[in-house]
């Protein structure tokens, strides 16, 4: 079964996510499988034509594949997409560190070497049996690599914001001049502004809240008609960047 789990970011804020259930994972698996057989199918086509050259060549490509595809399949994708493969995207699920974070090469390494678990029918089992006693639904390598698969959040409000270290955003004239402003402040902005898109609604309200709406009180930030909070504080986190040095 689906179900939640809490983690306290560096803001003191407790954000929940939506822990991937055992269907939608084998689901997501089926679909990985099948399109790693597509590749070697394809492997085995070019295979074919090479064995007009040289057998022994062509031997060698589809067993060299046949070991390599899985895993390089599974790795990069994972590595390179966010933690995702065809399969969890079709199923709108995501691979995460477990503190809610983007997964890293290495870790994406990791938990798909261990991979050849899922696959034997001893180890499956175990697998399986790790992910139903695992508070986190966490098989063997998920364990190792202290990766958590997670539901993707339905997409949010776009809003379109400036990179932090690129021009002068559109409302860094209304911030003021930031008197006072401590670093701190800073920091906690900029995680508010690179945190933001991560995380659920309820997360997104409780940050403005609790992160963004003090420290604007605090240093006298206008919220003027019609601009989300999160375009001051990413305008806010640019000025005093740019002022100190820190972009």
């Amino acid at each position: 079964m689906d179900h939640d789990f809490a983690i306290l970011t560096p803001e003191k804020t407790i954000v929940t996510y939506r822990l991937a259930g055992v269907g939608s994972r084998i689901l997501a698996h089926f679909i990985d499988l099948g399109m790693i057989l597509v590749i070697m199918i394809m492997v085995s086509v070019v295979a074919g034509v090479m064995g007009f050259i040289d057998s022994s060549i062509s031997q060698g490509i589809f067993f060299l594949a046949t070991f390599l595809v899985p895993f390089l399949y599974f790795i990069l994708l994972e590595g390179l997409m966010k933690g995702q493969t065809l399969g969890k995207k079709s199923c709108q699920l995501r691979v995460a560190m477990e503190d809610g974070t983007p997964i890293t090469f290495m870790a994406s390494v990791t938990r798909n070497l261990l991979r050849p678990g899922d696959w034997l029918p001893l180890f499956y089992f175990v697998g399986m049996l790790a992910m139903f006693t695992n508070p986190k639904s966490q098989r063997i390598g998920d364990l190792v690599a202290r990766t958590v698969v997670l539901h993707e959040k339905p997409p949010g409000p776009l809003y379109i914001m400036a990179p932090h270290s690129v021009g002068i955003h559109q409302h860094e004239e209304a911030v003021g001049e930031l008197r006072g402003m401590t670093l701190a402040e800073y920091d906690a902005c900029r995680r508010l502004c690179d945190r933001f898109f991560e995380l659920s609604p309820e997360a997104q309200k409780k940050l403005i809240e609790e992160v963004w709406m003090p420290i604007a009180k605090r240093r006298k930030i206008p919220h003027p008609p019609g601009v989300h909070p999160l375009n001051m504080a990413e305008a806010t986190v640019m000025k005093y960047g740019r002022k100190h040095g820190l972009i």
